[in-house]
């Protein structure tokens, strides 16, 4: 299947939970100087315009992104969120620097921060949504490959870089992909056990992530944090109720910049929001 376009749902709260988690593992890998290899397995777009038929739609980001943009002069105190803040204001157009017009994706804010020495790579399989990649400025050292990223992942791997970091941002569109997440990331670990690999799943009520968290610890990996945000009831009927991300061998130091992060965010998000980090796996 081939029918989900992220743009439907560009700056809700799970993209902000995403990319926070993004931007502080990147944050981290960049105080040394040594090369990383990025990979992207499903870019999407790259940047998405706020305006647009699709995104405009369902308007999510009104109850994400937006409530940041709109207290970031507050935020600004929290050393993560304000620097993540600080790229957001930089995705926008020129037009209006004050207004939030646009949400970029994860292939924006890798490609923000890549350093002369760094690459990388992004995998697409939509057509339509690839077409919208290719057409992103983006730096000479960003690869587009239109196919699909979980078999492409395994085929880059082992990177010549010193360094890995990849982020697996699946649909889920079908129940099988929660397995195949697992199955891949197994592989991967095997030709690049040192490599960081952050995954994102979703929080419905049908419960489907278990089998990824399930297979990935049967699997024998360690050393798997996990970020859980919830904004409603898990018993709600449906609909996604929460974001989850795992980061295979996450930097020291991350889970407490989460944690302060997202003690200022959640008051943003509602009555019903909560955060929870720990270790799925330990070492």
């Amino acid at each position: 299947m081939l029918s989900y376009q992220h743009a439907y749902h560009a700056g809700n709260f799970a993209d902000v939970h995403k990319h926070l988690v993004l931007f502080a593992v990147v944050d981290h890998l960049l105080r040394k100087e040594s090369s990383v290899t990025y990979i992207d397995t499903h870019a999407g777009r790259g940047r998405y315009p706020l305006d647009a038929e699709e995104t405009a739609r369902l308007g999510e980001y009104h109850d994400g992104a937006e409530r940041l943009w709109k207290t970031r002069e507050r935020l600004a105190e929290d050393p993560l969120l304000g620097d993540w803040l600080e790229g957001l204001a930089a995705a926008q157009s020129q037009r209006n620097p004050k207004a939030l017009d646009h949400y970029p994706g994860s292939p924006w804010w890798l490609a923000q921060r890549l350093r002369e020495q760094d690459a990388l790579r992004l995998f697409e399989l939509h057509p339509g949504e690839h077409d919208h990649l290719s057409r992103q400025q983006l730096p000479d050292r960003v690869r587009h490959v239109h196919g699909d990223g979980l078999s492409g992942l395994i085929d880059a791997l082992p990177v010549a870089m010193p360094r890995l970091c990849v982020l697996v941002d699946p649909s889920y569109e079908r129940k099988a992909e929660y397995g195949d997440v697992a199955d891949t990331l197994l592989k991967a670990m095997r030709k690049a056990r040192h490599g960081v690999m952050l995954v994102w799943y979703p929080l419905l009520p049908a419960g489907r992530h278990e089998t990824l968290l399930e297979g990935l610890k049967a699997g024998g990996l360690r050393k798997i944090w996990r970020s859980e945000l919830r904004v409603a009831s898990p018993q709600r009927e449906r609909g996604m109720y929460g974001s989850g991300m795992l980061v295979i061998n996450p930097p020291w130091g991350l889970d407490r910049r989460l944690e302060d992060a997202m003690a200022r965010l959640m008051p943003l998000l509602g009555d019903d929001s909560h955060y929870r980090g720990d270790w799925w796996v330990p070492e």
